[in-house]
């Protein structure tokens, strides 16, 4: 069975999950309900990964199974301005040195906890039209030093379509480097060991422009044997491997699960990339985000537990104006520093927050040094 036919096997309504769980026709209607505003998607792998005896307590249930908990619709629908930052359908240049291509909306899984939550399995209206022009616009901004092909699950993509994503790039010279935004060795891994003939066009194209692979594990439970092998797969055709994790509550929001996580994804030579405090998204909101201040304490203590390799990751939040490092309390209040920005003079600029103790996310005044009212200390900003 390829791929594409595995997906066609995938759990899309409330009534498939009879087969695995119990579910009383009020709960089923109120998740069909649910499902009418963000879909469902799930691999049969994947859901072989849930404990079907405590369902709700199993974290791989948590990231694919819907939950009453979405129906809080407090948050935004664009969280890091994406609409704002568009230059081309499904092309994004927020960052100086970055371009970021939409590739699809479709997703071997659809995480509850998605960022893209209104456009992923329901609209392809944002995604990337044409790959000529996308690739004249890139050529034309030198600046730009990096593509990042994401989505949706730019693994999701045919070999076709990757492969032109790949010849269109591959012959700009001041591309360093080709991202992949991908979740398929996580929710999808044989998408990668069984297909021969994309693992034959990442290590060609690798020869000629360094390809990377950024993935999104998020608890140490989702790194089984496929998944390593889909790993191995990617690093013997050539490709470096990277991870990204979003703190989720009640999934990785522990020291010792994070920290396993941490160490376990450095044993099989995948270097942490970033922790991504979770956004503040309609229907993720309430449901996934921590505190700030108790998710740094969490990330501190997952970072001693490693050796060297596992303590590089940077723990931060896209926010709208840039990639935000968390940096930690200082003098009653906390330290933010501009990893990436938006605006040039953003830049690596550090400002304070006086952070309450239940704060999940940082508002506009926060981030332009606007002290609140009672606040210990200066507002100020310092370059």
């Amino acid at each position: 069975m390829n791929w594409n036919e595995t997906l066609r096997n995938n759990v899309t309504r409330a009534q498939e999950l009879k087969t695995y769980m119990r579910l009383t026709s009020q709960e089923e209607e109120h998740m069909t309900r649910i499902l009418e505003q963000f879909p469902m998607t799930v691999t049969r792998y994947y859901l072989s990964l849930i404990d079907w005896n405590n369902p709700e307590q199993d974290p791989v249930f948590r990231m694919s199974i819907p939950s009453i908990r979405e129906t809080d619709l407090s948050g935004d629908f664009d969280t890091s301005g994406e609409a704002d930052n568009t230059v081309l359908p499904g092309l994004q240049h927020k960052y100086r040195q970055t371009a970021l291509i939409l590739s699809t909306h479709r997703c071997a899984m659809y995480c509850r906890h998605c960022f893209r939550k209104r456009l992923v399995g329901i609209s392809g209206g944002e995604t990337a039209g044409n790959v000529d022009q996308m690739a004249a616009y890139i050529a034309s901004h030198p600046e730009i030093t990096n593509v990042l092909i994401s989505g949706g699950d730019s693994f999701l993509n045919s070999n076709q379509t990757i492969r032109r994503y790949l010849e269109a790039f591959s012959s700009i010279s001041h591309l360093d480097l080709i991202r992949f935004g991908t979740r398929t060795p996580v929710v999808l891994p044989m998408r990668i060991y069984d297909d021969p003939e994309l693992l034959d066009i990442l290590a060609r194209y690798t020869k000629i422009k360094q390809i990377y692979v950024v993935t999104q594990f998020n608890h140490s439970n989702e790194l089984t044997p496929q998944a390593v092998k889909a790993i191995r797969c990617l690093m013997d055709a050539g490709v470096i491997v990277k991870n990204q994790t979003v703190l989720l509550k009640g999934i990785n929001d522990d020291a010792g699960s994070l920290g396993t996580l941490l160490k376990n994804l450095t044993r099989y030579g995948v270097i942490p990339y970033y922790i991504f405090q979770c956004r503040p998204v309609t229907g993720v909101q309430n449901n996934f985000q921590a505190p700030m201040a108790r998710a740094y304490a969490v990330t501190e203590e997952a970072k001693s537990l490693q050796n060297g390799l596992g303590k590089t990751f940077r723990y931060v939040l896209s926010h709208e104006t840039g990639k935000i490092e968390i940096l930690g309390p200082s003098g009653g209040r906390w330290l933010f520093k501009y990893h990436q920005a938006k605006a040039p003079e953003d830049q690596g600029r550090l400002f304070s927050v006086a952070l309450r103790p239940d704060q999940c996310w940082l508002s506009g005044e926060d981030v332009r040094g606007v002290s609140r009212e009672g606040a210990d200390g200066p507002g100020e900003t310092a370059a």
